[in-house]
């Protein structure tokens, strides 16, 4: 109860920062309640007893609001709860509220949201990175324990760069998606917000494992990730890194020469560390685009404006306009963009040229990749290619919005997991990460080895 006492006074304390939509105040103090009488008793206590948790506003959890940070859902409430929700409470998680985030899940900033802008708890006139940032904030200034979030191209990893925490995307079905809204649905995955690896390995383990109401999730036993993520501390791994990627032009000086100073470190800690040529990489962020933006093509033509959510108020009955118009005025600009671009790689005249095209390179990609990983046990790469940028300062470069994502979508693409470490501090004060994948279901690995390099990086 003083545990969720201290959380909601926190949130109260820094409202500026926007992280948090809805705060769920008397029913999380009323949950703390009961889980306190529970071990008071004696009871069989959960993994998760008494942790507090935020959701991203992608989640659903019955019978609170659910918005996707988007006017088009602005009165919406959901209906049934996420499996990921589910395998929390029955764990003994307190869900303390829901997150601000990039409508539907799409930007890299958080500043896209209907709801406004998140801000970085380091430095408030910065972005905290998106899409998941008010998740990200919400963990980086200790309003609550653990977050939620959703990663469709990087939208764990990269605020969890900007902000210096731990941010997890599991393999590509690893966890249900059932209960997460659609943004692209071979990419999309609940991803987790933590402080520590080890606090990452024990809420992937409540939350991963099979699902009746998601044909995409793996069937496969879940490792009990956190025993597992402790053993073999001393093995040496042999690691690669992709040469493009710290060649890259658009590769901060300092966290370059970071890195590389960071893998002389584990050269001499006994690990291999070799670079390899991935001459792909370019393609990457155009081929993640257009499969993206196509999938949401797809999956937001729902929000019609008729069924549920926003609904434009015109004159007369023509059913089209209606669409016209409730769509135009609830989604916002950098959601418009997306469905028109991904509407417009799917039609008739381009749907070879683009959409077509850009399956054949992500096929090619996996291919790549399953060829470094019968090599190599992981691959390092920065997580974003420059620290937390000003509010503001690429709001009119989408483009360069998107490059952003560069180092990040390539895990999306082929459905591995991947996790930023907080390991490093940029000469500009701010936190910079390091990105660490490993094959596909081979979190176990990915936990060990993140725990190493933490350790490494002191």
């Amino acid at each position: 109860m003083e545990a969720v006492r201290c959380y909601l006074e926190l949130i109260r304390s820094r409202p500026q920062l926007n992280a948090f939509l809805n705060v769920y105040e008397t029913e999380a103090l009323e949950r703390a309640a009961v889980l306190d009488l529970q071990r008071q008793q004696g009871q069989p206590l959960g993994k998760l007893h008494g942790v507090v948790v935020g959701l991203k506003d992608v989640i659903s959890y019955k019978d609170h609001p659910l918005s996707a940070a988007s006017k088009i859902l602005g009165n919406f409430t959901a209906v049934y709860n996420a499996t990921a929700v589910d395998k929390l409470l029955a764990e003994g998680a307190i869900i303390i509220g829901r997150q601000n985030c990039d409508e539907f899940a799409m930007g890299s900033s958080n500043e896209n949201s209907s709801l406004g802008v998140v801000r970085n708890a380091i430095d408030e006139s910065r972005v905290p990175g998106g899409s998941s940032g008010g998740s990200a904030v919400a963990v980086q200034a200790d309003l609550c324990m653990i977050s939620l979030g959703s990663d469709t191209g990087g939208s764990v990893r990269q605020p969890a760069d900007f902000c210096g925490v731990v941010g997890l995307k599991p393999t590509y079905g690893r966890v249900s998606r059932y209960g997460l809204i659609a943004y692209a649905s071979s990419f999309d995955q609940i991803g987790i917000f933590a402080k520590t690896v080890e606090d990452a390995a024990l809420t992937l383990e409540v939350i991963a494992g099979a699902d009746d109401f998601d044909s995409t999730v793996s069937a496969r036993e879940v490792p009990a990730y956190t025993t597992l993520a402790r053993e073999n501390p001393e093995k040496k791994y042999k690691i690669a890194y992709f040469k493009e990627a710290l060649e890259h032009p658009g590769l901060d000086p300092a966290i370059r020469e970071t890195i590389e100073s960071f893998i002389k470190k584990l050269t001499d800690q006994g690990h291999t560390v070799k670079a390899v040529d991935f001459e792909l990489l370019e393609h990457v962020v155009p081929t993640y685009y257009v499969l993206t933006t196509a999938e949401a093509s797809s999956n937001l033509s729902r929000f019609d404006g008729v069924r549920y959510g926003y609904r434009a108020d015109i004159a007369g009955g023509d059913l089209t306009e209606l669409y016209k118009a409730s769509r135009s005025q609830g989604f916002g600009k950098e959601v418009q963009r997306r469905i028109m671009l991904g509407t417009f790689v799917l039609s008739a005249g381009y749907f070879d040229a683009y959409f077509t095209k850009a399956q054949q390179v992500r096929q090619l990609l996996s291919q790549r990749t399953q060829a470094i990983f019968a090599e190599f046990d992981a691959i390092i790469s920065p997580t974003v290619p420059a620290t937390a940028f000003k509010i503001g300062e690429k709001s009119n470069d989408p483009v360069e919005m998107f490059l952003a994502d560069i180092y990040t979508v390539f895990a999306n693409l082929v459905g591995i997991p991947g996790i930023s470490l907080p390991l490093f501090q940029h000469p500009n004060g701010l936190p910079f990460g390091l990105q660490v994948m490993t094959s596909h279901f081979d979190e176990v690995s990915l936990l060990r080895l993140s725990r190493q390099l933490t350790a490494i990086a002191g």
